[in-house]
């Protein structure tokens, strides 16, 4: 594939990394087709050849790959909160599990050579048997949201072995980047700048693999570009376990902040104790990590200060 004459349909594009994807292909190249539920005003028309608001799924995306025929579609849209997941497991099978299969449906129909790639999570794990995780691990979910994050995986390799679509999964750990205005990192300097007080959930010896969303846009861009497409899944991470405590001290350090962390001893329903990924099959196709977490969290811990206070 040569990226210059390439599209790239990207779903949920107005979201954190359909910003970082669509940034990220618009500067090596290609052409991006944007679908977001947000006006044309909250979406980042600079990076895109087209934009169009739907809520998905909708019949309309049928008529948009009939007449954009991409090349790629990156599959961002979607419910991204295992706690939402606990409280309307309903909801977030639809706006998951239901809006994956009506994508992969109308590529069938209207562009069955385009190469399809979702964004899974780390949720499908669950409580690791050991660390580093590799793909091979079987799943065991914890979370409605990692059950049926599973589940588009699986619709990703039905619609290979049966109809011949190229795709592949994406098992993303712990996303973080400037723009993230939820999970761990905004709450830690949310907390640390505007309450004056960090009192966390669980212990602190939790662990996850956090990844920086410029990362997340530059793996996708390999896998689009060279991987073999048949309904296979990567882990999307940096290979490092990290625990809250420590992500804590990183960050209150970037703020300034005086004080100490305060953790309550309970783990929250759905969320598992322990991440480090394998990442060796994704770096068969030549990915390396280049956002150090220390340099990531102060470049972090400056746009929240700059978000929350203006300075």
């Amino acid at each position: 594939m040569t990226c210059e004459t390439q599209s790239v349909l990207v779903t949920g594009v107005a979201g954190f990394i359909g910003r970082y994807v669509s940034r990220y292909f618009s500067q090596q190249g290609w052409a991006v087709i944007g679908i977001d539920n947000s006006p044309p005003e909250n979406a980042p028309l600079a990076n895109l050849a087209a934009y169009q608001p739907l809520h998905l799924p909708d019949e309309a995306l049928k008529d948009l790959i009939r007449q954009y025929q991409p090349q790629v579609l990156i599959h961002c849209a979607g419910r991204a909160s295992v706690g939402l997941s606990v409280a309307d497991p309903v909801a977030d099978f639809h706006g998951n599990t239901v809006l994956t299969l009506d994508v992969l449906n109308a590529l069938r129909l209207y562009a069955p050579d385009c190469r399809f790639i979702f964004l899974s999570s780390a949720a499908v794990y669950g409580n690791p048997e050991s660390l580093p995780i590799r793909e091979s691990q079987l799943p065991a979910p914890l979370s409605p949201y990692g059950f049926h994050k599973l589940q588009g995986e699986q619709l990703c390799l039905e619609f290979h072995k049966i109809y011949g679509l190229p795709t592949a999964s994406v098992r993303i750990f712990s996303a973080y980047g400037p723009g993230l205005r939820r999970q761990v990192m905004w709450d830690i300097c949310h907390k640390a700048t505007i309450q004056r007080k960090v009192y966390l959930q669980g212990t602190g010896q939790e662990s996850r693999d956090f990844i920086h969303a410029l990362d997340i846009a530059r793996a996708l861009m390999l896998i689009a570009v060279a991987a073999p497409m048949q309904g296979e899944a990567y882990n999307l991470a940096t290979g490092r376990e990290v625990t809250i405590l420590e992500l804590s001290s990183l960050l209150l350090e970037a703020l300034e902040y005086s004080g100490l962390p305060e953790f309550d001893g309970v783990v929250p329903v759905g969320n598992p104790l322990n991440w480090q990924a394998d990442i060796s099959k994704l770096q068969a196709l030549s990915f390396m990590p280049s956002v150090g977490l220390e340099q990531g969290v102060k470049i972090f811990a400056t746009w929240c200060r700059a978000e929350l206070i203006g300075v």
